[in-house]
Formats: C-alpha cells, sequence, structure tokens
C-alpha cells in the first residue's frame, strides 16, 4: 500500500505543477484579452484546487510514515545549512501546505468574483504566489539545501 501512495504521489506532484502553470496560463490569456470566464475556465480552477488538496493528503499521510521525518535529529549543520531531516521536518512541509492554503483561497476568491475579468486576476495572481512557494519549497537535484532526483525509482 504504501509503494502505490509513493507512485500516486510522484505523479500527482506534477500534475499540481502541470495544472498550476495550465491555469496560470488561460487566466493570464483571460484577463489580457478580455476573454468571457467560461465553463471550461471554471473547471480548470475547480480541478487545480483538487489535484492540490489530493497531494496535501498523499503528501501527509507519507510525512507521518517517513524514516527521515522520524528521525529525532533535526538540527542545522556546522556551515548553517539546513539539514536534510530539517528541511523535510519543517521547511517543505510548511511550505506544502502553505501554497495548498494559497491555493484554496485563490480558487474559492476567483469563484465569487463578479466580474470575469476579477476572477481571471484572483487566479492569475493567487496561483501564481502558489506556484512561486511550491517551487521554492522543491528539493531541487540543484538545490544547496537538500538534493532529490527528479524522477525516483522506488
Amino acid at each position: 500500500m504504501h509503494q502505490t501512495l509513493l507512485t500516486l504521489h510522484s505523479i500527482n506532484r506534477w500534475l499540481v505543477l502541470a495544472s498550476l502553470v495550465y491555469s496560470i496560463i488561460i487566466s493570464w490569456n483571460g484577463y489580457r484579452t478580455n476573454r468571457v470566464f467560461s465553463g471550461s475556465d471554471n473547471a480548470v480552477r475547480h480541478l487545480t484546487a483538487t489535484i492540490a488538496h489530493i497531494q496535501l493528503l498523499l503528501g501527509l499521510y507519507l510525512y507521518m510514515i517517513s524514516p527521515i521525518v522520524k528521525f529525532n535529529v533535526a538540527e542545522a549543520s556546522s556551515t548553517g545549512m539546513i539539514g536534510e531531516h530539517l528541511f523535510f521536518r519543517l521547511v517543505h512541509i510548511s511550505l506544502m501546505v502553505i501554497a495548498v492554503v494559497v491555493i484554496t483561497i485563490g480558487s474559492a476568491s476567483a469563484r465569487r468574483m463578479d466580474t470575469d475579468q476579477l476572477k481571471y486576476r484572483t487566479m492569475l495572481w493567487w496561483f501564481s504566489i502558489a506556484l512561486l512557494i511550491i517551487l521554492v519549497a522543491i528539493p531541487w537535484p540543484f538545490s544547496p539545501l537538500v538534493q532529490r532526483p527528479f524522477f525516483r525509482s522506488f
């Protein structure tokens, strides 16, 4: 079961990024061209938030069973850099939860806006902020904090 959840988590994280980028693109185009906020735009907004919520639930479950998080020593190294344990115990999880909250606020706010332009602009700003937070929280292969490959074999 854990293996299945790890695979789902790996696939869904790319879906979160792809749906956020797609939502940002359609909201930018809609805002720039004064397009009507269509049903498909609303579906993309809703689907992006749903995918993010699923990823949050999968991530929280994996966070609870992770041996890295269960490791008791979470301290900064002698160079002052954040170690892998501290990164995953505090930084990664905190920023990802904040990003999903930002997506949720943006999605709900866009749905309640009166005009199409406000809906697009709201989606554009909130989803862009969430994407930026997610990009900061990802353990990139080139990160000085902690490195992970783009695709892991389990």
